[in-house]
């Protein structure tokens, strides 16, 4: 069955050395181009300051003039390449890579079992592209293609190349701050991802598989996306033409401002396939200013794990319509601990923002600066209140679980028991023991073995407690369930 990946656009790093000179073409789809060709000459000459560019008149009937965006744009996007080397071990073996590293997952699908001396070193090599911000030399790039590398270099389109500084890497965001020694180089200037809007034209400018400021173009598919284990950037989607290599390039607008910096693909194949997705400038300007200052990049946590709220949880809560962040489990002892917040809780607002799904909320409340005060609109057994909670500092490599739990008796289609002692103490919890589901449980997906802690926020201790609480429900209860060391709110529709 073919598989669905999402994949970082950064060429994975190839092996150096052993596959000699067919190397180039015999494997373009897969390791990219160690030495691709320029861009055209007919590039405009670099400008020390790059001013917005006006967006063309009649845009809505005619298509826009990207050839005047990318003559400006151009000379400040640049060619980024990596050297490092990897441990390896036995004869055929692939690189001895933590499964953390960026590139583990690249060597573990693709990397062909080649000989390798044993027990030494491998160079590996990789590209990327990134573009200037300031011009004595700041570059922006991502963090993933110049992790773990020993060397980065940097390539202008006039062919000037510079051995660039790693100023700072920030993981959670995919940002990585770059320096060299340069000054008078063109810069682009940063434009605002809240203004921009769905639909709007957009373009690219990178690297793909090694081919040096190549551009493509497309519209603003959609925003505030949140992928897989990313759950500090608000993505900006795009159906802009991104492939291995145009990692760490510019998203632009029709005014000639980054909005984005193109970062990772949806794909079944490893290559494009319509959907692409970049990071937004505000969220890498604020790692850039964080590093350039502190050195690291310091994020606010409230200690809570959350979850969308759906039309079934919103009518079992009473709220009017799904919307918010649905909190499953609180840490004790954690900011919202402290702040009164309990699971059943829904966080509809952060300081006067609206959140509207549980995508909104970590990278808001990321953005807060620590031991500052945030003021949360939470709904509760039916009706709004506002809570004070004094955030606290995200620990760097700390990661954040969910926690589920749900139950229900007669109606509801389970057979529970208590918890024994020894049970409360290991699930750290107390509620009753699914033994078995059928019917409303069944179909909502509560297995044997799931912890039933609360019904419609409602905690429960015993079967009767139980019984009566779901005797008393509509059509939709709420149910908390706890499953092996995750908490989560399942929806049961009784009927």
């Amino acid at each position: 069955m073919e598989r669905t990946t999402l994949r970082r656009s950064a060429i994975g790093l190839a092996l150096g050395v052993a596959l000699g000179a067919g190397y180039e073409l015999g494997n373009l789809g897969v390791h990219g181009i160690s030495d691709a060709r320029a861009v055209s000459a007919e590039l405009p000459a670099l400008t020390p300051n790059i001013a917005p560019v006006a967006a063309p008149a009649g845009v809505m009937s005619a298509l826009p003039d990207f050839q005047a965006i990318v003559g400006r744009a151009g000379p400040a996007v640049v060619n980024i390449s990596v050297e490092g080397t990897v441990k390896t071990a036995n004869r055929g073996a692939m690189p001895q890579l933590d499964p953390n590293d960026p590139l583990f997952e690249f060597f573990r699908r693709f990397g062909p079992r080649v000989p390798m001396p044993r027990g030494g070193e491998q160079v590996v090599r990789g590209q990327g592209s990134g573009f200037i911000v300031s011009p004595d030399g700041l570059i922006l790039t991502n963090a993933h293609v110049v992790a773990e590398a020993g060397e980065v270099t940097v390539k202008l389109t006039d062919k000037r190349e510079f051995k660039a500084k790693v100023l700072g890497i920030d993981k959670p965001t995919d940002i990585a701050v770059l320096k060299i020694d340069a000054k008078d180089l063109p810069s682009l200037p940063l434009g605002n991802p809240d203004k921009t809007q769905v639909g709007e034209w957009v373009l690219a400018i990178g690297s793909p598989f090694g081919f040096e400021n190549s551009v493509t173009a497309g519209i603003v598919s959609a925003k505030s996306r949140s992928l897989p284990d990313e759950g500090y950037v608000p993505f900006l989607q795009t159906d802009v033409a991104i492939n291995p290599g145009n990692s760490g390039g510019p998203l632009l607008n029709l005014r000639g401002e980054v909005v984005g910096i193109n970062s990772q693909i949806y794909s079944r194949s490893g290559g494009y396939q319509g959907l692409s997705f970049a990071i937004p400038i505000n969220v890498a300007a604020k790692v850039k200013d964080d590093i350039l200052a502190h050195g690291k990049v310091t994020r606010g946590r409230i200690g809570v794990a959350i979850q969308d709220v759906n039309q079934a949880l919103a009518e079992s809560f009473g709220l009017p319509k799904p919307e918010g962040a649905l909190v499953s489990s609180v840490e004790k002892g954690g900011p919202g601990d402290k702040a009164g917040l309990k699971a059943g809780d829904v966080i509809l607002g952060l300081n006067g923002s609206p959140v509207k799904g549980s995508a909104e909320l970590p990278p808001k409340v990321a953005e807060v600066k620590p031991g500052a005060t945030v003021r949360l609109q939470v709904w509760r057994k039916g009706e709004t209140k506002d809570l004070g909670v004094t955030v606290g500092e995200m620990q760097p490599e700390k990661v954040a679980t969910a926690n589920d739990d749900s139950a229900a008796g007669g109606k509801l289609g389970l057979a529970v028991r208590p918890l024994s002692p020894e049970e409360q103490r290991q699930a750290e919890a107390q509620g009753l023991l699914v033994l078995d589901t059928a019917g409303a449980s069944a179909r909502a997906g509560i297995q044997p073995g799931d912890v039933i802690l609360a019904l419609n926020g409602t905690p429960v201790r015993s079967v009767e407690e139980l019984r009566a609480l779901a005797a008393k429900a509509d059509h939709h209860v709420a149910l908390l369930i706890q499953r092996d060391d995750a908490k989560i709110f399942v929806p049961v529709n009784l009927g």
